[in-house]
C-alpha cells in the first residue's frame, strides 16, 4: 500500500459514484464488502475493485473482526479520511489528506517507532 496517490488519481476516485458511498457509509461504522454492495448497489466485484484503489491510496482501512454467530472471522472496512485539500499553489496542484488514526494504530505506530 503506497498512500501516495496524486491529485489525478484522488479525484478520479473521488468522481465514482461507488467510491463516494463506499467513504460516506464506512465514515460511520466499518462494513463488510457484501454489506457495501448492497449501500451501493453495485455488483460485489465492483465494490471490491473500488475498495482496494481506497486501500492502494490509503484512504481505507482493512480490519478483520470475530463473528460471533458464525464463529469465524470477516474483513471489514472502515474510511480512515477526515478531509481531502487540493490547493493551487506555485503553479501546480498540491494534495492533502487529512487522516483519522485510531487508538490501535496510534499504539502500533509507538511500538515500531522504538
Amino acid at each position: 500500500m503506497s498512500g501516495e496517490c496524486d491529485v489525478g488519481t484522488v479525484g478520479s476516485l473521488l468522481g465514482d459514484p461507488t467510491v463516494r458511498t463506499i467513504l460516506v457509509e464506512t465514515s460511520q461504522q466499518p462494513m463488510s464488502a457484501n454489506t457495501l454492495s448492497d449501500h451501493c448497489e453495485a455488483s460485489q466485484p465492483t465494490v471490491y475493485r473500488r475498495l482496494e484503489e481506497l486501500r492502494e491510496c490509503d484512504l481505507l482501512v482493512e480490519r478483520t473482526r470475530p463473528d460471533p454467530e458464525g464463529g469465524h472471522h470477516r474483513t471489514v472496512y472502515a474510511t480512515n479520511v477526515r478531509r481531502v485539500t487540493v490547493e493551487l499553489e506555485d503553479g501546480r496542484l498540491d494534495l492533502r489528506i487529512d487522516r483519522r488514526e485510531d487508538m490501535a494504530d496510534r499504539f502500533t505506530r509507538l511500538v515500531e517507532g522504538m
